[in-house]
């Protein structure tokens, strides 16, 4: 039998995984986008880097997608890290139609010099939490995205 963690009784916003998650995406990139200020990119280029870098995308499409932003402003965003030689773009062998996006070299140091500033911040702001509750933490997080992809978009009911 499924468990049911939510009803009409408890259910109240300060407890709500949705407003929770949100409150937090609203803290955490406000906070970071103000670590790369005085940086050679923004946040969201190092972002898209170390996407490419850690395997998670390899595609503008799958940036987009990752980033939950629209692909116009990414290909635009790409198209300037392309510019300045942070990334490069190779036309894929097995079908012509898709571009993959590749990290270069000056890329990929750019990424490293800046994850420093982004260790430290999530280093303090995890001040208090022991290394088990860390590790359950991230546990937790990387189950509920599991759980959250591999069902289909629920529609409201009617």
């Amino acid at each position: 039998m499924k468990k049911t963690h939510y009803t009409q009784k408890n259910f109240e916003c300060r407890r709500s995984l949705g407003y929770l998650i949100r409150r937090l995406h609203n803290l955490v990139i406000p906070n970071a986008e103000s670590l790369f200020a005085d940086a050679d990119i923004t946040f969201s280029q190092w972002v898209v880097l170390v996407s490419l870098r850690d395997g998670l995308a390899s595609t503008a499409a799958e940036v987009a997608r990752h980033m939950d932003h629209d692909a116009g402003a990414i290909t635009r965003l790409i198209d300037q890290m392309e510019k300045r030689g942070l990334v490069a773009r190779r036309r894929s062998t097995k079908d012509r139609r898709v571009i993959h996006l590749e990290i270069t070299p000056a890329g990929k140091a750019l990424a490293t010099s800046l994850t420093p500033r982004l260790i430290e911040f999530w280093n303090t702001t995890l001040t208090g939490f022991t290394q088990a509750e860390f590790e359950t933490l991230l546990s937790l997080l990387t189950r509920l995205i599991g759980r959250l992809e591999e069902q289909p978009t629920l529609k409201a009911a009617s």
